[in-house]
């Protein structure tokens, strides 16, 4: 009888494990004594922001090889630095924070985010066909990132998550306005 409410008890503890572990949740701050700034919304934004750079990063990468738009080629070189910069930053915001880097957004498509559908597509695609899925996910993204970045620096506890924010949130409107200029609005 007490071996198994024994049993009971450890298959219960073991159920509630598995669920926090592969659960969509804010992770403990641990580590450094500089994580303790370091909130849920912190975590949650930077967790968000490195796979969403990630992905527009790779799409980017692509444009000098399947665009024949110098203007559009120079706007996406551009922007894929600045997202390898953006990255850098971001992970070390993370080791800052003493969450590990456990990818809960991983195969997730949110808005804003270059969905792995689309980066298939623009493997295959080149010219017009290209620079229109290159345009249009780039406005998502950057208008995405935006909105995140604003409502990190008003919910977010670190200063550093913050100041981030800021500069992302910056040169995402400034990446916005050139393609308005090059491209019209959307």
């Amino acid at each position: 009888m007490q071996l198994g409410r024994h049993l009971l008890t450890l298959r219960a503890w073991t159920l509630l494990a598995a669920l926090v572990v592969t659960g969509c949740t804010a992770q403990p701050v641990t580590g450094p004594p500089r994580a303790a700034a370091f909130n849920a919304t912190d975590t949650a934004w930077i967790q968000l922001m490195i796979p969403m750079s990630e992905r527009a990063h790779r799409l980017t990468a692509l444009a000098p090889t399947r665009t024949t738009d110098p203007a559009l080629t120079d706007l996406a070189t551009r922007a894929g630095a600045r997202l390898e910069e953006e990255q850098a930053s971001l992970r070390a915001l993370l080791d800052l924070s003493g969450v590990p880097d456990t990818r809960p957004h991983e195969g997730h498509d949110m808005p804003g985010m270059v969905s792995l559908d689309t980066l298939a597509k623009a493997t295959k695609s080149t010219g017009k066909e290209f620079e229109q899925l290159l345009t249009a996910s780039l406005r998502a993204h950057f208008t995405q990132s935006g909105t995140l970045c604003a409502a990190e620096r008003t919910s977010g506890g670190a200063k550093e998550a913050k100041d981030l924010a800021a500069t992302i949130e910056r040169s995402a409107r400034e990446d916005l306005d050139r393609l308005a200029a090059e491209y019209g609005p959307r």
